[in-house]
């Protein structure tokens, strides 16, 4: 446990302006990937199955629908079509008249659910055929064969365990920080100075291997500020080297209440994860706690926060943490 020393940053600055987009966001996923195209292109053709069998539906949606613009490339039939443009602003639907809501209660990340059921279905298809090859071979060969069927049964069980989101109880009392990633803190560094956050900083990073939730979580209640998001390599996440030059998505946001606390949560990628993503944008308002992202099969989360009177870290490297329930920080003169 360490408490830092007074410094300018305990001033109260006017609340930030918002940043324009980063113009590199044009979707919840920036790195892409086989299974984001997949889901674009079954959204092709469900959508001219939609109009064709099912009009009525369509007229329903567009009746109810919000919003002043269309932020998606295509068509917006239902909530679906917006998935991957949810950080673009626009047209939206109230949750009482979106049929697919019930998609959060899921206990896994719904932005995983389609690597899920597609990686979970090559793992069950080989387990199946490996236990009908089996049946036909003898000796060392079935011997193979009855291995191959447990390795893909236990790769599915993996996969599942991966996309899983556990409920969090969210500490209430006031000046805390809390963990934006599971995982393990492998990093707290002094920064002399943040352009961000205006002065001095405490930076702590959260290693998140495959067996971690990989839903990131809002570590204070606040504002989003901008999103800046940066194209690189997949280093593992453990190498001090893969915050500076991985793939990385950093969200900055301004606490709310009176100080105004500006913070950063920066997603980058790993060796085994390549996909960031978050569904923000600018403006948005987050509770504590609240979910606004992943980052898909391994990685490292960094939360960035002003260093200044009153502030106690209270964590140590090697802490395993959760997000949305560990406290990471503490400022006592809230």
């Amino acid at each position: 446990m360490s408490e830092t020393e007074p410094s300018s940053a305990s001033a109260r600055p006017a609340p930030r302006e918002l940043l324009p987009m980063d113009i590199q966001l044009k979707d919840i996923q920036p790195g892409g990937g086989i299974i984001i195209r997949l889901e674009q292109w079954w959204g092709c053709i469900r959508r001219s199955l939609l109009r064709v069998f099912c009009r009525g539906y369509v007229a329903r949606m567009q009746a109810c629908r919000k919003g002043d613009f269309n932020p998606c490339p295509h068509d917006v039939l239902d909530p679906r079509d917006l998935k991957f443009h949810k950080n673009q602003g626009g047209w939206y639907w109230d949750p009482a008249d979106d049929p697919f809501v019930w998609r959060d209660r899921l206990p896994f990340a719904r932005v995983g659910l389609a690597e899920l059921l597609v990686m979970t279905g090559v793992a069950v298809s080989i387990a199946i055929a490996a236990w009908y090859w089996s049946g036909t071979v003898v000796g060392l060969l079935r011997g193979v064969a009855l291995l191959l069927m447990v390795a893909a049964i236990v790769v599915a069980g993996l996969i599942a365990w991966f996309f899983r989101n556990p409920r969090r109880t969210v500490p209430a009392e006031p000046g805390l920080v809390i963990s934006p990633a599971d995982g393990k803190v492998v990093e707290i560094e002094e920064i002399p100075h943040d352009d961000f956050i205006g002065g001095p900083a405490t930076k702590i990073g959260i290693f998140l291997s495959i067996f971690n939730v990989h839903i990131n979580r809002a570590p204070v209640a606040g504002r989003v500020i901008g999103l800046t998001y940066r194209p690189g390599k997949y280093l593992n996440a453990l190498r001090p080297e893969s915050a500076r030059e991985n793939e990385q998505l950093a969200v900055l946001l301004e606490e709310d209440g009176p100080r105004h606390r500006g913070m950063i949560v920066r997603q980058i990628t790993g060796a085994i994860a390549r996909r960031i993503v978050c569904w923000l944008k600018p403006g948005d308002q987050l509770g504590r706690g609240e979910q606004f992202g992943m980052i898909k099969l391994g990685s490292r989360t960094e939360l960035v926060i002003p260093s200044e009177a009153g502030l106690r870290i209270l964590v140590r490297p090697g802490d395993k943490v959760q997000a949305g329930s560990s406290v990471m920080a503490k400022y006592s003169n809230d």
